[in-house]
């Protein structure tokens, strides 16, 4: 079984980005990211209202028992422009789920990518995971293109296997085994 610990958070670097904990000074960032509409279009989930929202996902962010959710920030300015990490880490079977998001004025940089390879190396060499997969909607392109480029292989098709809003999406399964 694997063990977590997130004391002190590990802040993973890239060339251009610092990996760091997600704090309530990115409250702001974070409704920014959260209320853009290119940005959560296959997210599906509801859009914040107020900063309160904000706060109370940052709160279950930052509950580092069964998950670990980094900040995605330039290190020019420190500020919050995307964020990534595995949400659900299944700590008996080493598996995790890997989730990510980044704001619209920062695609098709390259950044996305580089976080993503500083989370595998991260998750497969220092957490012990054995394999980690993303469910993603179908028609998002963008993400599906950037797990094939980082090797993840599509694992399987589920139809209408969530509900949000009064509809039923499908989800595309991708997995990486170490």
């Amino acid at each position: 079984m694997l063990v977590l610990n997130f004391d002190p958070f590990p802040i993973l670097e890239t060339e251009r980005m610092i990996l760091r904990a997600v704090s309530l000074e990115d409250a702001e960032d974070m409704f920014f990211l959260r209320t853009n509409e290119d940005a959560m279009k296959f997210i599906n989930k509801a859009l914040p209202k107020s900063i309160a929202d904000i706060l109370e996902l940052v709160a279950k962010m930052n509950d580092n028992t069964m998950r670990i959710q980094w900040a995605m920030a330039l290190k020019t300015d420190n500020k919050l422009i995307g964020t990534i990490g595995y949400h659900i880490i299944d700590k008996d079977h080493h598996r995790a789920e890997l989730g990510y998001m980044l704001h619209p004025m920062q695609w098709n940089k390259g950044l996305m990518s580089e976080a993503i390879q500083a989370v595998l190396d991260f998750g497969f060499n220092k957490l012990g995971l054995h394999s980690i997969e993303a469910r993603i909607n179908p028609a998002n392109n963008a993400s599906s293109k950037i797990l094939l480029k980082h090797n993840f292989v599509k694992e399987g098709y589920f139809k209408e296997s969530y509900l949000f809003e009064g509809t039923y999406f499908d989800s595309e399964i991708y997995g990486l085994v170490k």
